[in-house]
């Protein structure tokens, strides 16, 4: 059972660098890790949208959560992603990802076909019952065929260890709704996709996002100075930084963290095929609010 009580702050979502031969690209990754916990981020996240979870094999998912594992060396808690659309294979990955040491999990359902409300709450049941570990539920409706509505959710914040919610709905409203219904029961994490000051004012735990992996030491502070309740500073800051999230909601959320970390020196690769690598007017974008950040700091 993890020693992390309680999960709060920044959690960047980290990219997943694949070699050309297919290989995890172990001391990238090591090192990203490793810089991500010195510029002082509260957690990482493996496997998520950045982390091109949907491309990867289960060799290759296996091998970056060892990775990140044996990196993190257990200074922050490790929560990883668990996608799939069989709640066998859920159960299986999450098991797997138990014993190899992470403190928590992310849970997602990848639907083909259409699931009805039923199956979808049994699909989350199941997977946090097959560990001893807090969950995530993550709702992202804009590419989620079978995605959690509120009434989901309020049935699944019932379920002892789902602890927690990551919303990338990029709607406020939806999450102070959220709030209103389960109380305690289920800390609120952003996206991306959200403002992240947006959600810590109205009582977010904090963020689960790609956009850390570029500007942690910035998250950070944008973290500290909401958690102080400075929120004319904090917004200043947000203000700063957000040219990074248009730039990832115009352009591919994995496509623009690779590249934004191959400007900082990391060989991540690019995305994998049939992604797209970063467009001229990608890289313009993210350099410049990358410059910005920079500036910030």
């Amino acid at each position: 059972m993890s020693d992390f009580k309680d999960f709060q702050g920044v959690f960047p979502y980290l990219v997943s660098p694949i070699g050309g031969d297919g290989q995890v690209l172990d001391e990238v990754l090591a090192r990203l890790v490793e810089d991500l916990i010195a510029a002082g981020v509260h957690g990482l996240t493996p496997l998520g949208s950045t982390g091109e979870f949907a491309y990867l094999t289960w060799e290759q998912k296996r091998r970056i959560v060892q990775v990140v594992i044996e990196a993190a060396a257990g200074r922050v808690p490790v929560t990883a992603g668990v996608a799939a659309s069989t709640t066998v294979d859920a159960r299986r990955q999450a098991r797997a990802f138990q014993d190899m040491g992470a403190d928590g999990i992310v849970a997602v359902l990848e639907a083909y076909f259409p699931v009805p409300r039923a199956g979808i709450i049994d699909f989350f049941t199941q997977v946090a019952g097959a560990v001893d570990l807090p969950v995530v539920l993550y709702t992202n409706p804009n590419f989620q065929r079978a995605d959690l509505d509120v009434e989901a959710i309020v049935r699944l914040a019932e379920v002892p260890n789902i602890r927690y919610l990551k919303d990338a709905s990029g709607q406020t409203g939806r999450l102070l709704s959220i709030m209103n219904r389960v109380g305690d029961a289920l800390g609120i994490f952003a996206a991306s996709a959200h403002i992240p000051v947006a959600v810590m004012m109205i009582g977010g735990k904090g963020w689960m996002a790609g956009p850390a992996c570029l500007v942690p030491r910035q998250s950070v502070a944008l973290y500290d100075l909401c958690k102080a309740g400075d929120w004319p500073a904090a917004m200043a800051l947000q203000r700063r930084l957000w040219p990074l999230n248009e730039a990832f909601a115009k352009h591919n959320l994995a496509a623009c963290v690779k590249g934004g970390l191959g400007m900082q020196g990391y060989g991540v690769g690019d995305p994998l095929a049939p992604q797209a690598p970063l467009s001229e007017d990608g890289a313009a974008a993210v350099h410049a609010a990358l410059a910005a950040a920079e500036a910030a700091a």
